[in-house]
């Protein structure tokens, strides 16, 4: 096995870590305060070539393939402390763009990847409901057909980037083929009439991250919106998800080994009873703790972004990826405050921004415990 980046991947990541340290950074903590979405940063990002990554390049974007993608989504999250905007960013690129590569018809891709690339218009994933999460199949809002077009007609709530998309992916089943035959995808422009979005809701964390409810009231598409034959819906969420679970997950990497950088570097200046506090083995220990699970973590999602390049599903593999660097971050974000002491639960530190960005990771893309009946399922139980 051949851990070495090409010399290409090195060049590309750390022009990635540098661009978001010099680009993304600035304003963080009044952004943050504000609940404000960095657009600047946005097309700062756009013009830098990471909305483009998953695009091919006949449609403006990169191309990339996966491990190259995933490597510059960790470097960006190394760079970037920004975990809201990092977020919107992989709502977008994994749960819009990749199912329109995929699924998306020529006039579709064509009418949505290159201004996505370049960061015109934005994207939103709405698939949860109030009263269906976990259990996607449960969901109420349906999909008449009618002659050329279909009437939808539901709610979708926490939906990433709802206040600010110019298009939204919304998950729908067809009526008279309930369950997951009729479960279906379609793209609506924010525009079209019937379709309303509420004004962004406030979060623990990931606050530059706009989330809203975007409520479906005979609202009228062309069934050339749809986003493959009906009944492709859960294909087509599984396929993101997988996706969404290696790069968007390889960000919380890159911020775990920035987490990492600053203990370390605190650990060596802060002194007390005549040396360094990393000197303490209590200290030092809660260091390699944090060591052991970024490169663990690491290694599971560069498993999985090597699966997508050979063209193979990784669901049981993306799942474990998840589950463990989701509950790894919460865990370091947690003992870079305890090494920070008292400065780093105070606010001005920037450092308890970490885990109140992170605790949302264990919910969003399928919860912990999900990623664990998946994991079960998959072994056979």
């Amino acid at each position: 096995m051949d851990f070495a980046l090409s010399a290409e991947q090195r060049e590309l990541t750390e022009a990635a870590a540098e661009f978001a340290r010099r680009e993304l950074n600035q304003d963080l903590a009044k952004r943050e305060d504000a609940g404000e979405f960095p657009r600047d940063a946005w097309r700062a990002c756009a013009a830098f070539g990471i909305q483009g990554l998953p695009v091919p390049a006949d449609l403006g974007g990169a191309g990339t393939d996966p491990l190259t993608a995933t490597l510059v989504m960790e470097a960006l999250g190394y760079g970037c402390q920004d975990n809201g905007l990092l977020f919107s960013l992989n709502a977008q690129m994994w749960s819009v763009e990749l199912p329109l590569v995929t699924f998306g018809t020529p006039e579709q891709q064509q009418a949505y990847l290159p201004p996505m690339a370049a960061g015109d218009i934005i994207g939103g994933h709405a698939m949860t409901e109030p009263g269906s999460g976990s259990d996607a199949l449960s969901m109420r809002t349906r999909a008449e057909r009618r002659g050329d077009h279909y009437l939808l007609n539901g709610t979708k709530h926490f939906i990433t980037n709802a206040p600010v998309a110019d298009v939204l992916l919304v998950y729908a089943s067809v009526q008279d083929r309930p369950g997951m035959a009729g479960l279906s995808a379609f793209l609506v422009d924010a525009t079209t009439p019937g379709l309303r979005v509420s004004g962004t809701v406030e979060k623990m964390g990931l606050r530059t991250s706009p989330m809203g409810e975007v409520a479906l009231t005979d609202c009228l598409v062309p069934a050339s919106s749809r986003l493959g034959p009906e009944g492709a819906g859960m294909a087509i969420f599984t396929s993101s998800m997988e996706w969404e679970r290696s790069c968007l997950f390889a960000s919380h990497v890159g911020a775990m080994r920035r987490q990492l950088d600053a203990c370390v570097a605190y650990a060596r200046s802060r002194e007390q009873f005549g040396q360094p506090i990393g000197k303490f083995q209590g200290v030092a220990g809660k260091l390699a703790d944090m060591y052991v699970r970024l490169e663990a973590a690491r290694l599971l999602i560069y498993r999985v972004a090597w699966l997508k390049q050979q063209g193979r599903s990784a669901p049981a593999e993306a799942a474990a990826a998840k589950l463990f660097t989701s509950e790894a971050w919460v865990r370091s974000s947690q003992d870079a405050i305890q090494a920070h002491g008292g400065f780093g639960y105070m606010k001005e530190a920037g450092i308890e921004r970490d885990l109140r960005d992170a605790v949302a990771s264990t919910i969003y893309s399928g919860t912990s415990e999900i990623q664990r009946v998946v994991i079960a399922r998959m072994l056979g139980l």
